[in-house]
């Protein structure tokens, strides 16, 4: 019976080596998925900010140059904004209307380590807006 007593830990750190091997695991998934889901994030920011400000610098030259006000050439804006968007590789929705250009992007994110618990590719959006500014107004964003 004293031989018995002795042995009924037997196996007790080997599961809680287990358990704390999964449980680091898993942390680790998260922390990997979870930097490869912001970054994917900020591209889709980054991509449709820089697409806004592109679209944003086609103005109206003539009306430009004979000093009359200083707006956008919407067709013109569209499509530099839409060349941004390609040559990035991200997917995008763009709107010219009332002097800015917006801008709304898609990109994916493959995980990892949670593909392993069966999650699949997640979807992020960005999105911003940009207009041309005169010389000595201040900048709205």
């Amino acid at each position: 019976m004293t031989r018995r007593a002795q042995h009924s830990e037997d196996g007790s750190v080997t599961l809680f080596v287990v358990v704390l091997a999964v449980a680091l695991l898993a942390a680790i998934g998260l922390v990997v998925d979870g930097g490869g889901k912001i970054r994917a994030l900020q591209r889709a920011d980054e991509a449709a900010r820089e697409a806004a400000r592109a679209g944003s610098q086609m103005l109206d030259v003539p009306r430009a140059v004979r000093g009359q006000r200083v707006t956008l050439d919407p067709a013109s804006a569209a499509r530099a904004a839409r060349a941004h968007l390609d040559a990035a590789g991200i997917q995008g929705t763009v709107t010219v209307s009332g002097g800015e250009v917006t801008v709304t992007t898609r990109a994916r994110y493959q995980p990892v380590f949670l593909a392993l618990a069966g999650f699949g590719p997640m979807t992020v959006t960005g999105s911003a807006s940009a207009g041309p500014v005169k010389g000595d107004e201040e900048v709205r964003r």
